[in-house]
């Protein structure tokens, strides 16, 4: 057995108990066969005792721990650490196990045309953080030529929009910045170590949307007003997670946000184009009254 096929087996237990909540070995068996047969080359199919044994390794190796109720004769995910990390991780999963077949998928598989994520830089970047070690790499501007070399204390890591920054703090002006991991070159972890306030970052991301640091000393509450149309696709997929429904009728979907009015949440707003209208508050109706207003300026004539 593979290691591979084991950790295929692994994450189809996980899906299972997350799907139905709750299981029994024979439900969980039959799903393994199920799998076994679309697959096509790795065998699920498992003993009792293997699926034990694999309850254990879950556990140690995902931080994911399955148990078994007596009463009902069933199995269950009685705890589960950071939900979110492990919801990206099978979803990376299934991307891998989709495109990893043995024939050629670019005739049916179309791929958005993109420059890579840099994740390869993510298991040092984490490793420099959780052990407080000073890092050095090459940083490339967009509006300079070459490259600049950076010794920094790294902080946190955060995705937006499909990309990944990391937080650090540059030991050359003691001041925090950003960094676009797909920008940074030369990894390099020294033996350095540093002093880490181990600040609330998820407290401090809470009311931002995306990077830029947050403009004001308290987040505004944003009401939005969309077409309903437009609507189904914001209830989908959510702008933000403070997102609450106000209002959802055949005429419009109103929400409401609470967020730091950042260029890059000005940015979203406009994407949205006529689709969207600003209920409050007056100094984001005003900011963007002037972007439309100054961009129909420039085909005035015309």
């Amino acid at each position: 057995m593979s290691k591979l096929e084991s950790t295929k087996r692994h994450i189809l237990i996980i899906k299972k108990l997350r799907q139905s909540k709750q299981a029994t070995f024979a439900e969980i068996a039959d799903y393994l066969d199920r799998e076994t047969e679309l697959d096509g080359y790795y065998d699920f199919n498992i003993s009792k005792r293997t699926f034990a044994r694999d309850l254990e390794d879950i556990g140690t190796a995902y931080g994911i721990y399955i148990k078994y109720d007596f009463s009902n004769k069933f199995y269950f995910i009685e705890n589960e650490f950071e939900p979110e990390v492990s919801d990206r991780m099978f979803e990376a999963f299934d991307v891998y196990n989709a495109l990893n077949v043995k024939e050629q998928v670019s005739k049916f598989v179309y791929l958005e045309q993109r420059r890579p994520q840099a994740t390869e830089h993510l298991y040092g970047l984490l490793h420099a953080i959780k052990n407080q070690k000073q890092i050095h790499f090459q940083y490339t501007k967009y509006y300079k030529d070459h490259p600049e070399n950076r010794t920094v204390e790294p902080l946190a890591i955060k995705e937006f929009k499909y990309r990944w920054y990391l937080f650090a703090k540059d030991v050359y002006d003691d001041r925090i910045k950003c960094y676009a991991l797909d920008r940074l070159s030369n990894l390099q972890i020294s033996d350095i170590r540093f002093e880490n306030n181990h600040a609330d970052w998820h407290k401090q991301f809470k009311h931002c949307f995306g990077i830029i640091a947050p403009n004001a000393d308290e987040p505004s509450e944003v009401i939005l007003s969309f077409e309903p149309f437009q609507g189904k696709y914001i209830k989908s997929l959510p702008l933000h997670a403070t997102q609450k429904i106000m209002l959802d009728n055949d005429d419009e979907l109103r929400i409401r946000l609470t967020v730091y009015l950042t260029h890059d949440f000005l940015m979203e707003l406009l994407s949205h184009g006529d689709r969207v209208k600003v209920l409050q508050p007056t100094q984001l109706i005003d900011e963007l009254k002037e972007i439309y207003k100054n961009a129909l300026e420039k085909y005035a004539g015309e």
